[in-house]
């Protein structure tokens, strides 16, 4: 069993924990070396970063305690799809939902032409992007299905005797509502919340696509003073800084998931239709707010992706837009005829192949470690946690360590006449092997939790039949385990495909993933460039979506 866990271990030990042992060390650096300037516009930094996580935070769960409420208790049409229509923004890469909003509500989006269009405006009316709104909003959208799932899992499962015992005594809804079902939900909203603000936190491309150069959390500033400023010192203090912070809140989240056992015994609740009129129109328009605010951005960004402006002659107006392909065949072509020109095409094809690299190391790695892990001894209780600490680590964090620890030789060898070494910064596998250190820890939960789910009973019946070893294995674990591989492998496919914190910073230029490739279109001026950039996130957005099928699809009890 320990000899399964040493793969995994070696890898995080040189691909996670020797990066950030290398922040460590360049943040302990003189502070001498920061001048006062620089400290204020840190400190700026980490007022601005606690304080859009606290309003994110706050504005997520008042959007979506009523939607844990509608999805607990109450019954109405289209219930399962508008479920999962909130869940699939939380698994869509930055890049495609900061398109979408662009789609809808940019400069060149839907409800700016239909404006300009109706009041003969040549300015865009509506301005979205680059405010504090924009951000606030994306992270809204983000994550309010954390607290539908979490609180409304809490909600579904009170027991409904000890309102009605209130009522009976007199209490009014409100008073039933803040004095018996808000304390009982307290610990499902104190995890959703501590969640949520854990993700705003640690918000890297919403601030960056969406916020522009005015707002700057810590994961901007980090990539902004190493790549930019190349002030290395005071990134590392800002990773230490985060790092410090996002344990802190991962420890608390870890402490209120297990207040979730409440003393009282769940009693699932069969939800119910409306009853009222005034119930009817509640419920009705809470199913219209969900739909307008979660379908339309996701919408949007297909259908413009299709639409071109067609500008009479001589109008700065546009008269309506007209249905191309035009944006897609054009990431084929090289207009300009540049030997430096890499085509959206190629940054597909890269994503694609970075993706399947991670997918066959995380499986590589995380299954053996999650067979050890299933039937843990003193050593592996030991380890566990360890191997799950890549989750509370940023991606912007993550990359800024491997700029820090591989920009060395790793393999020096002599060719004749000269000298030539070679590092993982100058090899486009230094991204598929910074995507498996993210990935590794779910896909190592997902295939624990499977392998958990298997009961002994079924290896001894087989074995007591006459079956060898290897014959239990296939015909009883393999069973199980092919849908949680699959599962896994889907999911570790998805995070690579649209990660982008740590490509921005580790991605060579010729080498670029779709989400760099996104990112730089959208920040050249021109309506071809816009118009790529919303094809190839149209394209990813698809390609997410049916990994996220396929992992529901395959999803079995008790995964992670």
């Amino acid at each position: 069993m320990k000899l399964r866990l040493l793969p995994a271990v070696l890898f995080l030990g040189i691909f996670f924990f020797l990066p950030l042992g290398r922040i460590l060390a360049l943040s302990l650096a003189p502070l001498s070396q920061l001048d006062a300037a620089l400290f204020s516009r840190l400190a700026d930094v980490l007022r601005f970063t606690f304080f859009q996580a606290a309003a994110s935070s706050l504005l997520t769960v008042l959007f979506g305690l009523p939607l844990a409420f509608l999805f607990a208790r109450v019954d109405f049409p289209l219930k399962p799809f508008l479920r999962t229509l909130t869940a699939i923004p939380f698994m869509l890469p930055t890049v495609v939902v900061a398109a979408a909003f662009n789609a809808l509500l940019g400069p060149r989006g839907w409800f700016n032409l239909a404006l300009m269009s109706a009041l003969g405006l040549s300015q865009p009316p509506i301005i979205f992007l680059g405010t504090l709104g924009a951000i606030l909003a994306a992270h809204v959208f983000y994550n309010a299905t954390i607290v539908i799932r979490l609180v409304g899992n809490a909600w579904a499962n009170l027991d409904p005797r000890l309102g009605q015992a209130a009522r009976s005594l007199g209490a009014s809804p409100a008073s039933v509502f803040w004095q018996v079902t808000l304390p009982l939900l307290r610990p499902a909203l104190l995890a959703a919340t501590l969640l949520v603000f854990l993700f705003d936190f640690t918000s890297y491309g919403v601030i960056l696509l969406l916020g522009g150069p005015k707002f700057s959390t810590i994961e901007v500033e980090i990539a902004l003073q190493a790549l930019q400023m190349l002030n290395l010192p005071a990134a590392a203090l800002l990773s230490l800084i985060q790092l410090l912070c996002t344990l802190t809140f991962s420890v608390l989240y870890t402490r209120s998931l297990s207040r979730l056992a409440a003393p009282l015994k769940p009693v699932p609740q069969t939800p119910r239709r409306a009853q009222t009129r005034l119930e009817r129109l509640l419920v009705a328009s809470l199913v219209c707010v969900l739909l307008m605010f979660y379908a339309l951005p996701l919408l949007a960004l297909p259908l413009r992706s299709i639409s071109r402006l067609e500008a009479q002659r001589g109008q700065r107006t546009a008269s309506g837009p007209a249905l191309t392909l035009e944006y897609y065949t054009e990431l084929f072509i090289n207009r300009r005829g540049s030997i430096f020109y890499i085509p959206p095409a190629t940054a597909a094809r890269n994503s694609l192949a970075y993706a399947g690299l991670t997918v066959a190391c995380s499986l590589l790695l995380g299954f053996p470690a999650a067979q050890a892990l299933a039937r843990p001894g003193r050593l592996e209780k030991w380890l566990d946690p360890l191997l799950l600490l890549p989750l509370g680590a940023s991606a912007v964090t993550l990359g800024l360590g491997y700029l820090l620890t591989f920009n060395r030789p790793l393999v020096p060898f002599l060719v004749p006449g000269r000298g030539l070494a070679l590092s993982f910064l100058a090899s486009p596998l230094i991204v598929p092997l910074a995507h498996t250190t993210i990935a590794l820890p779910f896909v190592i939960r997902s295939l624990q939790a499977a392998l958990a789910t298997i009961p002994p009973r079924y290896r001894e019946a087989a074995a007591v039949l006459g079956a060898s070893p290897w014959q239990v294995w296939w015909q009883v674990d393999w069973k199980i385990l092919s849908r949680a591989l699959v599962s896994a492998g889907a999911f570790a496919f998805t995070v690579s495909l649209g990660e982008f914190g740590a490509a921005s910073l580790l991605a060579r230029p010729e080498y670029p993933t779709l989400p760099t490739a996104i990112f730089r279109f959208l920040s050249q001026p021109g309506g071809m460039n816009y118009g790529q950039a919303l094809a190839m996130a149209t394209i990813l957005m698809t390609i997410t979506g049916l990994a996220i099928g396929l992992i529901e699809k395959e999803r079995v009890a008790g995964e992670f």
